[in-house]
């Protein structure tokens, strides 16, 4: 009991009433402009509004639950191997800088229809798309395993409840609604991982053995530290592919002037990883209980129902910030994006639909019990092949090295995702071993491909483009 009301009742406080509360805040959207670039009174997004939107809506519930899950595995490199992900904001801000002021594309998808045609378009919209599926269901079941089991009806009760709430407001603005409640959600994270560490902090060893790895015993010290490196270095590579299938990153790339933007996208690195970095010690200190389970759930009961409903809280911002960018982006995709419309001629009837649309299709798997981690994982497998892509846009490559490179990306992650990657062709017996080989080789694999027809047509062309 709090307060004389019992615990759930506050945790369906927390979801009914801070969504009724963004609902009230969001504006609504009466232009294409607001709500599929998220402009104000015609005003764009401005620098602290945009790295708030970028850092919080990458500190989704999942995120930030496996954050913590690595770090009770691994220790504190856990953390910061699922930190160096955010090194993607850099890679692709840097990109999108590029794209615009020098190739002078308005999206990613007038990138790619440009220099590789329609069906290219229509292939890299299915990749993002089955990314924005994945957002749903991966972070929905988040705030469901704070309400009940698997399977319970509460934890059913909870995910339908939130999503639809959600739903609601996102209706409203669209990407206004989305950046506005960015930046306070930003502000409740910030707040909220503050009190959850001070509860943890005073009881931490400040040891350097134990921050480095949760499990001391025997030989687990060195397997521990190895799975973590060998994630460390998968983020690293895979930072350089992973941010160009998710348009809620990139989408956020072409809102401001490419000046603010840019600026935007590299402070949101070292302001995601230090948030990472420290949600991942709520894991670390779980890991030294020998807590087992997932870690930001055990800890907190162990800290007590006032920290446990500030961790549900938590949740809830992460998973809502996610969320509403989920719905924006795939409006934006629907209707913009393949339907071939300009933004200002665009309608916000079919946005709309569309954010129904994908809040129906991704809630489907929360029935069948899918691995969270693995949207992480298998998606980033997969899309080593826009690295290429991306990295070299100055280039006049044919569409066939396109084509070569992301399916040959798509190839490799299919055989990691169905456990074929063979065990004699890893670099190491830890966690992720079998991950850091496939992108080791396929990362290589994938630039090589895209270029050859390339270096063919400038051989046989006698350079001429």
């Amino acid at each position: 009991m709090i307060f004389g009301l019992s615990y759930t009742t506050f945790q369906w406080i927390l979801v009914i009433g801070s969504s009724v509360i963004l609902f009230l805040l969001s504006p609504l959207a009466r232009t294409p402009n607001a709500f599929y670039r998220g402009a104000r009174r015609e005003r764009s997004p401005g620098m602290l509004a945009l790295t708030s939107s970028l850092v919080i809506s990458w500190l989704f519930a999942k995120s930030i639950t496996n954050a913590a899950n690595l770090g009770q595995s691994y220790g504190l490199i856990g953390g910061v191997a699922y930190a160096a992900y955010y090194v993607s904001f850099a890679v692709a801000g840097v990109v999108i800088y590029y794209l615009r002021t020098r190739g002078g594309f308005q999206s990613i998808h007038h990138f790619l229809s440009t220099r590789f045609g329609r069906s290219a378009v229509l292939l890299f919209s299915m990749l993002i798309a089955l990314r924005l599926f994945n957002e749903v269901w991966s972070n929905t079941m988040v705030i469901g395993s704070y309400f009940g089991d698997v399977g319970s009806t509460p934890y059913y009760a909870a995910i339908l409840v939130f999503t639809a709430l959600t739903l609601a407001y996102s209706l409203e603005g669209g990407m206004s609604s989305s950046i506005l409640t960015d930046v306070i959600q930003m502000a409740l994270f910030a707040v909220l991982l503050g009190v959850v560490l001070g509860a943890i902090f005073p009881r931490l060893d400040y040891q350097v053995a134990p921050l480095l790895q949760a499990d001391l015993g025997g030989g687990a010290q060195v397997e521990g530290l190895s799975g973590g490196f060998n994630l460390l270095l998968v983020a690293l590579l895979q930072s350089l592919s992973y941010p160009f299938h998710d348009p809620v990153l990139t989408d956020r790339g072409f809102l401001s002037s490419p000046g603010t933007t840019l600026r935007a996208y590299l402070w949101a690195v070292p302001v995601g990883m230090v948030c990472i970095v420290l949600f991942s010690l709520v894991g670390v200190y779980g890991g030294l209980l020998g807590l087992e389970g997932q870690a930001p759930v055990e800890v907190a009961r162990t800290l007590g129902g006032a920290i446990l409903l500030v961790m549900n809280f938590i949740m809830i911002t992460s998973a809502a910030s996610t969320l509403d960018s989920t719905f924006s982006s795939f409006a934006k995709l629907s209707v913009v994006d393949l339907g071939g419309t300009q933004v200002e001629q665009a309608s916000l009837g079919r946005g709309r639909a569309a954010m129904v649309a994908i809040t129906l299709l991704g809630t489907v798997p929360v029935f069948l019990d899918p691995a969270i981690l693995s949207a992480t994982t298998v998606s980033g497998a997969m899309v080593v092949g826009l690295a290429p892509v991306f990295c070299l846009w100055w280039l006049r490559v044919p569409s066939t090295g396109y084509y070569l490179s992301v399916v040959t990306g798509l190839v490799f992650g299919l055989v990691y995702a169905l456990g074929l990657w063979p065990e004699a062709w890893q670099f190491s017996s830890a966690a992720y071993g079998d991950l850091l080989a496939v992108t080791v080789v396929s990362l290589p694999a994938c630039f090589l491909l895209y270029l050859l027809p390339y270096w063919f047509t400038q051989t046989y062309s006698g350079g001429r483009e």
